[in-house]
């Protein structure tokens, strides 16, 4: 499934970097507004590093929300995606949660509106939705259970024997999943555009450059590239899995942002991203790497802008967070299971 935004994406204007000057005035005025406030930053592993910088935490959007909720601020300045503070917003409905760009969506959430997915689910009544967090707050509140990339294995383990599984939106993921678990399930055909734009040819130029080093893919990514990685795994456990792996080199297959974040937590080791176009059809092509054009709409000056008028301000009505709440819920209670 392909999405308007996936067809736009690539017409976006490239990001201009900032003068250390420029960075460092920003980084004042928002570490003043943050006592102002009693706000918590938080940051996606994929924001770019002067906003990494500037946070209270760094790491996915379920453990940030969470991070959030452990702490007495009164505010919640999510630097991620759209429904990374939807989710802040349910598990904190009596903070104010903002966010630096309304406009930064995803292309996984765009692919599975919560209307389609009520009439599959019309379709079989004996669906169990286990449900990607990325997705909206409507789509949650329709799941029967929530999961992660770092804990859908154990998820789907748990869910009822006797039902159908309908695991939606990435398909990718899902897969992964079956492949993991054995159990089968109808996949919503949904996608994250940065992620399927990962290739095995591309990845194979790569890994013969850097024969040593271990590759690690997200769980997005599609099947040709998860089979050539030494670890499938979740940003976290990425991250995890630099730090205590005894090589000194990796090939990351996620958006480029992690590397900041690995750099910092894994001295004297090398991180080489992954090529996110086909270099085998495109040889003269610089690489990018992957960036996700939506997580870098953020700024550190949007940053600023909406402490500064809090705003724009993320608001969901009070049944709908309590309908998503039930199955974030439900996946916490089974990731607190021993084994």
């Amino acid at each position: 499934m392909v999405s308007l935004t996936e067809l736009q994406v690539d017409r976006w204007p490239v990001r201009k970097p900032l003068s250390r000057g420029e960075a460092d005035a920003l980084t004042r005025e928002i570490m003043v507004l943050k006592k102002q406030l009693n706000a918590v930053v938080l940051a996606h592993n994929y924001q770019v590093p002067e906003i990494q910088e500037v946070a209270d935490f760094v790491g996915d959007s379920l453990g940030l929300s969470q991070q959030a909720a452990s702490t007495d601020a009164d505010v919640i300045v999510f630097c991620g995606v759209h429904f990374m503070a939807e989710t802040a917003k349910i598990l904190n409905p009596g903070k104010i949660v903002v966010l630096p760009d309304k406009d930064a969506g995803c292309s996984l959430e765009e692919s599975c509106p919560a209307e389609k997915l009520r009439a599959l689910q019309q379709t079989n009544p004996n669906f169990y939705t286990v449900t990607y967090i990325n997705c909206s707050a409507g789509v949650k509140a329709l799941s029967d259970v929530i999961c992660t990339s770092g804990n859908a294995v154990k998820i789907v383990n748990a869910c009822p024997p006797e039902r159908d599984l309908l695991f939606v939106p990435d398909e990718n993921l899902g897969a992964w999943v079956t492949e993991q678990t054995g159990r089968p399930m109808t996949l919503w055909r949904g996608n994250c555009y940065a992620h399927v734009e990962f290739q095995r040819e591309s990845l194979l130029l790569v890994t013969r450059q850097f024969p040593e080093a271990k590759v690690v893919v997200h769980p997005e990514s599609l099947r040709e590239v998860r089979d050539l990685a030494d670890m499938v795994c979740s940003t976290e456990k990425m991250i995890t899995y630099c730090k205590t792996n005894a090589a000194r080199q990796f090939v990351v297959v996620t958006e480029s942002g992690i590397i900041h974040r690995m750099q910092k937590e894994c001295p004297g080791k090398e991180f080489i991203c992954a090529p996110s176009v086909d270099v085998m059809r495109a040889p003269t092509d610089p690489c990018r790497c992957s960036e996700c054009k939506f997580m870098k709409m953020n700024t550190l000056a949007k940053v600023r802008d909406c402490m500064k008028n809090l705003a724009p301000r993320l608001e969901l009505p009070s049944e709908l967070i309590a309908r998503a709440r039930l199955p974030i819920d439900r996946m916490l209670e089974i990731s607190a299971r021993p084994g």
